[in-house]
């Protein structure tokens, strides 16, 4: 087997946590690209001796740390529509972030995580500690639910207030989706794929992000479908069934990367949404 087939399945799952690690589709698929590019041009870059998946990993985050901005993220200039990012990078820093994304996004365990960061065992642990604390200390906002199945509703609720987060509301159907946005402006919104009037949760969070501007998640239990590399592609992903550790570190992200400074007024955004 080529060492193109071997990778080829862990490939989208690298470019999602590049998303979730950069900010941006675009920016997170320049380094897998870069990543790539590397390993093409010497493949012994890719220890297959290792676990392959975590030397993947190792690699995209040599080249994304090769870079000194990522080294330094306190002097990173944003544009104004990014001031969210400013304000909250110092809530997780950096790498605690890789090492949490590392472990509750990718499903990495202590020793996977401590290869992937070139780092030890002890530390890997460390860092994954460090980072729980710190996301704890995150923003709290209002949360808006999009979900037809209601136990898989109440699991994300109860989920998401053990957070400190607060449920606005629980929409089933386009409608009500609407109609919840309409009534309390979301600071974030979990969407499944499909609503339970045969609808799609895209169309739904599409329709209210032409009136304000708030971090989605979708939910799907077939994440490789939206996972492609053309648009539109979502930014942040849940895979069903989730895990608290996988549900807390997307919504921290979502979170971390909010952009605020360009939202309407809510005026504004409830006649947007009629």
């Amino acid at each position: 087997m080529s060492i193109s087939q071997a990778i080829s399945s862990h490939i989208p799952y690298l470019r999602r946590f590049a998303r979730a690690l950069t900010g941006s589709q675009s920016g997170g698929d320049a380094y897998v690209l870069a990543t790539l590019e590397a390993i093409v041009a010497d493949p012994s870059e890719l220890d297959e001796s290792a676990d392959l998946k975590a030397a993947l990993y190792r690699v995209f985050l040599t080249v994304w740390g090769s870079m000194p901005v990522n080294g330094h993220v306190d002097q990173i200039e944003f544009s104004s529509d990014e001031s969210g990012a400013r304000r909250n990078l110092e809530a997780i820093s950096l790498r605690p972030r890789v090492a949490f994304l590392l472990s509750a996004l990718e499903g990495f365990d202590v020793a996977e995580v401590a290869r992937a960061m070139g780092c030890s065992v002890e530390e890997a642990a460390r860092l994954i500690d460090v980072a729980g604390r710190e996301i704890s200390q995150q923003i709290h906002t209002d949360v808006l639910i999009l979900e037809d199945e209601p136990l898989i509703a109440v699991d994300i609720q109860t989920h998401v207030e053990a957070l400190g987060h607060n449920v606005t509301r629980i929409a089933r159907t386009h409608k009500e989706a609407i109609e919840a946005a309409q009534r309390q402006r979301p600071g974030l919104i979990l969407a499944d794929i499909q609503l339970a009037d045969g609808s799609s949760g895209l169309e739904a969070v599409n329709q209210i992000l032409g009136a304000i501007s708030v971090p989605v998640i979708f939910i799907t239990a077939y994440p490789e479908r939206f996972l492609t590399g053309t648009p539109p592609e979502p930014a942040f992903l849940i895979t069903k069934p989730f895990s608290v550790e996988s549900l807390k570190a997307v919504v921290s992200q979502a979170l971390f990367f909010d952009r605020k400074s360009h939202r309407s007024d809510d005026s504004a955004a409830r006649n947007a949404l009629v």
